[in-house]
């Protein structure tokens, strides 16, 4: 459970690229609901997704809410939205590893481009502070996807050296599998459940996976805005599932057959490396790998109350000390 303080939202101008998407969504939705910002821009390139989410959360309903259609690939669009902002949740990404690993460099245009563009626009309007979303694929990438949200991650936290001493602040939030978002292997479970399907597909028996609920995400989110000094990648204590396990809380009883792993897939995520413990600190809630080089912390200095991990440490769903309990797993989908 988070158990830091969240950002407070009250009289703020937000911008959230990506912000049909299931994360998107329900940050919006949580902010509506616990906050009152003065402007809560939804920045996304799909209008048939804006339309039907302003059918739930409609600008007449909430007077704060602007929906602005454009692509992150566009750096003068990203410059003209974010006119007067002063926090973006930059959620925004290709996220599918199979297509992304048979359209390279489409994942690239987006999640390495776009991020620079949503950098260079933050820094030109002045934001305040940026926070970009990751993966745990980005730690030890095998895929194409994974490679680019490090690349990603990389531009974030080097960009407080470009933004300057007076610039915004940008940090990352890296965490693993939303429960029930688009791309989750849960909807796809239980759509064939309800179809009646006589056998569920697994992709390897030994196959684990982090999970974290789209509410425990933006509470995340909103929590590492509040600590960040700049250049942090956040890293929330998460338990994670077999997904047999998984199998078995969904549909009790019902057959399982192997498909095999898809190119670019893991038997077993990583959030934090070996390599990066070196620069980690464990808080009650989540672990920060501190950035490398701090050169705009010379005048701005941050301090975050923590204590170092073991110099062998490593974070990886594979650990069967996180492992859920079928009833636990049942918990978390309700």
């Amino acid at each position: 459970m988070i158990s830091q303080e969240l950002l407070n939202l009250d009289g703020e101008s937000i911008l959230v690229t990506g912000g049909t998407g299931s994360f998107g969504r329900r940050f919006v939705k949580f902010a509506l609901e616990h906050f009152q910002p003065n402007r809560l821009i939804v920045f996304s390139r799909d209008e048939m997704k804006q339309h039907e989410m302003a059918a739930e959360l409609s600008p007449e309903q909430y007077p704060c809410l602007r929906y602005f259609i454009g692509d992150i690939r566009d750096r003068h669009r990203l410059e003209r939205a974010m006119k007067g902002v002063r926090i973006v949740v930059h959620a925004a990404a290709l996220k599918h590893v199979p297509i992304a690993e048979y359209n390279p460099f489409e994942c690239i245009a987006t999640n390495v481009n776009g991020t620079q563009n949503v950098i260079d626009a933050a820094i030109t309007n002045g934001v305040q502070k940026v926070l970009g979303l990751s993966t745990d694929k980005a730690v030890n990438p095998i895929n194409l996807y994974g490679a680019s949200k490090l690349a990603a991650e990389k531009l974030l936290v080097a960009a407080n050296n470009l933004a300057g001493v007076d610039g915004p602040r940008f940090s990352v939030a890296r965490y693993g599998n939303v429960v029930g978002s688009r791309g989750s292997v849960v909807p796809i479970f239980r759509r064939l459940i309800e179809e009646g399907a006589d056998s569920l597909p697994i992709t390897d028996e030994r196959m684990t996976r982090f999970w974290i609920t789209l509410e425990e995400g933006v509470r995340f989110v909103l929590s590492s805005l509040a600590l960040m000094h700049g250049g942090e990648i956040f890293v929330p204590k998460l338990n994670s599932v077999r997904i047999v396990d998984l199998v078995a809380a969904m549909a009790p009883g019902a057959n399982q057959h192997i498909v095999g792993i898809r190119p670019g897939e893991k038997l077993h995520e990583t959030m934090i490396s070996v390599d990066e413990a070196r620069g980690t600190l464990e808080m009650a809630d989540r672990f920060v790998v501190q950035p490398p080089l701090t050169y705009w912390q010379d005048h701005t200095p941050g301090h975050l109350e923590g204590a170092p991990v073991p110099l062998d440490f490593s974070y990886t769903s594979g650990d069967e000390a996180l492992f859920l309990e079928k009833s636990e797993i049942r918990l978390l989908l309700e």
